[in-house]
């Protein structure tokens, strides 16, 4: 159904914005919507080019986004992407801010209390992360089962909005098991090989030590990264389902040879794009497909 800013009011979403700023910001968006997005998809270090596949897309940059906190970067573009995926309405960031960027723990998150806002049903989130698992290679595609915070901080400490979830949220699955089922399916068909593992957050932006790799190996960690944790807390808070993808870029400190750079992460990363783009629109075509039926 197409938004018609004369008979469709907020009051339609799922959540009510909570203060001037993100009403300011969620009443901007909208007025750019031909159809609410249903999915959410939060595109990281060189994935950006995934909304390359949608299809009657309006770019925003972060930067004409009212209150947005904006990346400083290589590889996050800092867009917002609306489109439709396979007639799917989706609502992507091309890229994202980082915690290691200055931002606090509610700025870095405000994008994801956005979508939620809108309406959003699903969210996937994507990453490019080291490897901690022995098994895993470079350009591995990993589906996140489970995380550990590293990173010292949450982004629900401070007064708590009881309109968009509960003081105390569950964590016991904040990476929806149906979604990774679906995932692991489409992967089967598609004949991606897929892998599934704990992630690890991370402050950055210094690449770990060897000795902090063999600590997290202990600890039961897959795969470590700079981002993804504190969006997909805010996201469980908010009762949102999510799906987590990490793409394996490099071997992490101590398990393979040569210096570590972002710009072997960004390599990495485009040398895994077709099969991630395949993928992902085999996930949402899936996903959005069962949710219309139910």
């Amino acid at each position: 159904m197409t938004v018609d800013r004369k008979k469709k009011s907020r009051s339609t979403f799922h959540f009510q914005p909570v203060n001037p700023k993100l009403t300011e910001t969620v009443d901007f968006l909208y007025s750019h919507f031909r159809q609410q997005p249903v999915l959410g998809l939060i595109l990281g270090s060189g994935l950006g080019s995934y909304t390359d596949t949608f299809s009657d897309c309006k770019i925003l940059p972060f930067s004409d986004i009212p209150n947005f906190p904006y990346s400083t970067v290589t590889g996050h573009p800092g867009n917002l992407v609306i489109g439709f995926v396979a007639g799917i309405p989706c609502i992507a960031l091309q890229g994202r801010t980082h915690f290691y960027e200055g931002y606090s723990m509610q700025e870095i998150t405000f994008p994801i209390r956005v979508l939620g806002c809108l309406g959003i049903h699903r969210l996937i989130v994507t990453n490019a992360s080291g490897g901690l698992n022995p098994e895993f290679q470079p350009g591995d595609l990993m589906l996140i089962s489970d995380h550990i915070n590293l990173m010292g901080s949450n982004p629900l400490i401070g007064p708590n909005p009881d309109e968009l979830g509960p003081r105390f949220p569950d964590m016991s699955a904040a990476y929806d098991s149906g979604m990774r089922q679906i995932a692991l399916d489409v992967a089967r068909d598609l004949g991606i090989p897929i892998r599934q593992g704990v992630y690890l957050g991370v402050t950055g932006p210094s690449y770990e030590t060897p000795a902090e790799i063999r600590m997290y190996r202990l600890l039961g960690a897959d795969a470590v990264g700079m981002s993804t944790v504190p969006d997909v807390i805010v996201a469980a808070h908010m009762g949102i389902p999510v799906l987590g993808i990490s793409c394996i870029t490099n071997m992490a400190a101590g398990m393979a040879t040569g210096k570590l750079t972002h710009a072997e992460v960004l390599k990495t990363t485009k040398k895994a794009r077709e099969k991630f783009h395949r993928l992902l629109t085999g996930i949402i075509k899936v996903v959005e497909g069962q949710r219309s039926q139910a």
